[in-house]
């Protein structure tokens, strides 16, 4: 088999533990720099103390003495740089899209901050502060607050209770914790849990060479994570949360489901049964989108993740009564799923979907290194997108039916229903 992801690639590990991974693409002039640090909110273990990877993805700005904030920027303008940065549930990413010339000092700039980042009390405040703000301008959204509360009811004893931007509770003390931050960058931004892609117009020999002087000196650390199991569901779980104001009621179903596996067929079937059964392109969606027009937003994902997670259906229903009718619908697709041995033939026509519009996303540099990043965070090297496409040709109408009956059970659901209070 052909295999989906088609550039040749180098992955090499420097003696601090920082692994390269160099993506020549050729697409001219164009380079893309990923930073991707193992660290969001899976690891936020400690009581009182979610959020902080989230609030590195700001505190990474605030420079050093060779790059204060304003020749950083300076730096960036000149280049004509896009920059930017995300923080999820297993990972933090610092990416910069820019001509090939100016990788040397890119390279130089981004090793200085990420060794030598400087920020006072007052400055740490001050950003966390932000963070509040932040916190408070999402949680206006009711999407946002109903997400909240559903991880909060599936995850007990596990990190991924809370969201990435934290506990509400933990964000309004959190100025406080200057010290601890510190801690959290010692223990998390070094170099064997960091993973760095440059895809683009570049040499595999050059680019080594160029890494080396620039990170080869960042000290490794030797901080070991333990990150808890979640405790059993404990039987179905119903949660009601009421929205202070005039909203449409937004119904989440989910469905704890494995950790991301490149070497068994649990991920590979979530994401076929997903297509299926709750995509744009499913049965259910024409029902309740556009035939019946009850739902004007509705859809199910499986997210890929480090530790066990949610397979989640959501649905916005025009009409709170017909809330019960779209759960009914939901319930029953679900038996569908259980029941049904799917037509080989469809199977097949869904799988050769999934391949094309995973290629259709890597026409250019910056979308590569992007697709890139979240699967590094998840297995540390590109092949793992290869062997992910093996399992998908595996699989078989069977083995849906197999995967169904094992996860999308009572025991394992959780439904989240936010209502207007007015």
């Amino acid at each position: 088999m052909t295999k989906i992801f088609p550039f040749d690639y180098d992955q090499h590990d420097y003696p601090n533990g920082l692994r390269l991974i160099t993506v020549p693409t050729g697409f001219p002039h164009i380079v893309s720099l990923y930073i991707v640090v193992h660290v969001g909110s899976r690891n936020e273990t400690e009581a009182g103390k979610s959020g902080f990877a989230h609030l590195f993805e700001h505190m990474m700005f605030r420079g050093t003495a060779m790059y204060p904030p304003e020749r950083y920027e300076s730096v960036l303008k000149q280049a004509g740089a896009a920059q930017n940065a995300y923080t999820d549930d297993d990972l933090t990413v610092y990416h910069t899209t820019f001509t090939r010339e100016d990788l040397p000092q890119i390279l130089e700039m981004e090793a200085d901050r990420f060794a030598n980042l400087e920020y006072g009390e007052e400055v740490f405040r001050t950003e966390a502060r932000a963070v509040l703000a932040e916190y408070n301008k999402d949680s206006a959204e009711p999407f946002h607050l109903l997400h909240e509360k559903l991880r909060e009811a599936s995850f007990a004893g596990h990190p991924y209770r809370h969201t990435t931007m934290g506990f509400l509770r933990d964000i309004e003390r959190m100025p406080e914790l200057y010290e601890f931050s510190r801690q959290f960058h010692r223990r998390y931004y070094r170099p064997e849990n960091t993973t760095m892609i440059v895809a683009g117009d570049v040499e595999v020999a050059t680019t080594r060479k160029l890494v080396e002087a620039s990170w080869g000196g960042w000290a490794r650390g030797g901080f070991v994570d333990v990150i808890p199991e979640a405790l059993p569901l404990g039987g179905p779980k119903d949660v009601v949360v009421d929205w202070p104001s005039e909203t449409l009621p937004v119904l989440q179903v989910a469905y704890r489901t494995p950790a991301y596996s490149d070497v068994t067929l649990e991920s590979a079937a979530l994401d076929i049964l997903s297509y299926l059964y709750f995509s744009s392109s499913s049965a259910l969606y024409e029902e309740l989108v556009l035939v019946d027009q009850c739902c004007d937003v509705f859809f199910g994902i499986y997210a890929d993740h480090v530790d066990p997670y949610l397979y989640v259906v959501t649905a916005r229903v025009k009409d709170a009564a017909r809330v019960e009718d779209v759960r009914r619908r939901v319930a029953e697709t679900v038996e569908l799923m259980k029941a049904e041995v799917v037509d080989a033939g469809r199977l097949e026509t869904v799988k050769s979907h999934l391949r094309y519009g995973f290629a259709m996303r890597m026409d250019h540099t910056d979308g590569i290194a992007g697709l890139l990043a979240r699967y590094v965070a998840l297995k540390r090297t590109p092949e793992t997108i290869n062997r992910l496409y093996e399992q998908y040709a595996r699989v078989t109408a069977e083995d849906l039916q197999r995967v169904a009956r094992a996860y999308f059970v009572e025991e394992n659901r959780v439904t989240a229903l936010l209502r207007s209070e007015v």
